[in-house]
């Protein structure tokens, strides 16, 4: 891992490998390598991967129909509930797409990944969990193994490999023989040649490349694997660090608070004032109205007392019934001997009716031809005669 830092268990201890680190791993129990670790986490420049035991993350390949892809979050355990010892509900499954219908698959126990959860803690920045085999560097056709104190890392494909006990290490190599081609290259880092190489099975030894060093040695040519089996899937996945932010925001989230608070009571505030100075002015526009109108519905008072100047004539033009009560007025005023008896003025249509006095029919007519000379148009509805008088009834309006 040339670019990236690893963080790993080695006999109950956490360690931490650096980029470039040296044949040693740092432990985190000690507070300055703490530090260092997590100053390298808040710079977010240096990829952090944790690399789970080997022997505690089992590793394999399965072949997916097409129709079980879009359900294989949930069916996944009951596929491989044949293949592991252990119940599935106390197992966790990660996997990740490989090519074709190829599925990558880690299963570690439920108890363990909590464990894991609890020793790391105090590293949140650490969101990539491999199992610890996908971090030794491969290549097609090669298997590579690491040789530690007790125990072997060994990785035998893209997404194969394990972690085992020394004395096992020629059993377990034999079963994957037995199911796959033998490797045209054995990559193996040791302390001692001969022995190291012992430990392998007869029919691979003469593909061994020995070299000397430990994990150390192995991750300085290693990259973080393009299929990435991120234990941290499902319940695990990580999340929002959402009471950390709160902590750190907490204090401004109160001030935002408390200014949307008041800017909230003055809104309200300035509502109430406005409100009730609009419940005055109309209070107060409807008792002007009613001393111009004492009766009617007010809806909207200005454009109803506007109507009702339009219709008195209050517009200027000669229109409305002071309009129209002149040049009744001025038609009637040049006849001597003719007089109004009543009138009865409709607004709505703009019309007068007219009870008149004259001398004899001759009036009458006279009357209703000065009145059209004035632009009115005069309608004699009903006549009658009172001694020597004539009585009419004239409807008058404007001329069309």
């Amino acid at each position: 891992m040339r670019e990236s830092a690893v963080v790993r268990l080695v006999e109950g201890r956490l360690a931490w490998y650096p980029p470039g680190a040296g044949a040693e791993p740092q432990w985190l129990d000690e507070d300055s390598v703490r530090d260092s670790l997590h100053a390298t986490l808040a710079q977010r420049r240096t990829k952090v991967c944790f690399a789970a035991p080997g022997a505690d993350a089992r590793l394999l390949t399965l072949a997916v129909a097409p129709e079980e892809k879009k359900h294989l979050n949930q069916s996944l355990p009951f596929m491989l509930e044949e293949q592991v010892a252990a119940d599935v509900d106390n197992l966790h499954f990660a996997y990740s797409p490989l090519a074709g219908d190829t599925y990558a698959v880690a299963i570690a126990a439920t108890s363990k990944m909590a464990e894991w959860q609890s020793l790391l803690a105090d590293f949140p920045g650490i969101q990539l969990w491999l199992p610890e085999p996908m971090l030794l560097p491969w290549q097609a056709g090669e298997w590579c193994l690491v040789l530690e104190e007790d125990k072997v890392i060994v990785r035998t494909g893209q997404c194969e490999g394990f972690t085992v006990e020394r004395d096992m290490l020629a059993t377990m190599l034999q079963s994957v023989l037995s199911d796959a081609a033998e490797p045209k290259a054995v990559i193996l880092y040791g302390m001692d040649q001969e022995a190291d190489t012992a430990l392998l099975p007869e029919a691979v030894r003469d593909r061994v490349q020995w070299r000397r060093g430990n994990l150390c040695a192995a991750l300085l040519l290693s990259e973080l694997p393009e299929v990435k089996v991120n234990l941290l899937q499902g319940e695990y996945a990580p999340r929002l660090p959402l009471a950390l932010w709160w902590r750190q925001w907490r204090a401004v989230a109160a001030v935002f608070a408390a200014a949307c608070i008041i800017q909230l009571a003055g809104i309200y505030a300035e509502y109430r004032n406005l409100s009730a100075q609009n419940l005055a002015l109309r209070g107060a526009v409807e008792e002007s109205y009613r001393r111009a109108m004492p009766q009617g519905a007010v809806v909207d008072a200005e454009k109803q007392l506007r109507r009702q100047l339009d219709v008195l004539g209050g517009s200027g033009q000669p229109s409305g019934f002071v309009g129209l009560i002149e040049r009744v007025g001025g038609a009637v005023a040049g006849m001597p001997g003719t007089s109004i008896a009543s009138i009865n003025y409709n607004d709505k249509g703009n019309e007068m009716r007219l009870n008149i006095v004259a001398a004899d029919f001759e009036g009458v007519e006279q009357l209703r031809s000065r009145m059209s000379e004035a632009g009115l148009e005069a309608i004699m509805e009903s006549s009658s005669t009172q001694g020597e008088r004539v009585s009419a009834r004239l409807r008058v309006t404007e001329r069309s």
